[in-house]
């Protein structure tokens, strides 16, 4: 079975082939949109202390 792989997808691995600079740009983006530094202890601790309980019907006005 071939393995298939688009136009864009090879145009973006050529382009990061020629321009390796922009390998460390893209890490630096994923590390500020998704990779999530570590919580201390005590900032969980006071996260779990701030939670409200939910209601037991959500949608009850009373």
């Amino acid at each position: 079975m071939a393995h298939y792989e688009s136009e864009h997808t090879k145009f973006i691995r050529e382009w990061l082939e020629q321009h390796p600079e922009e390998k460390v740009e893209q890490q630096k983006g994923r590390a500020l949109w998704w990779d999530k530094a570590p919580r201390s202890l005590s900032a969980m601790d006071e996260t779990e202390a701030a939670r409200v309980p939910n209601k037991a019907y959500y949608y009850d006005a009373n």
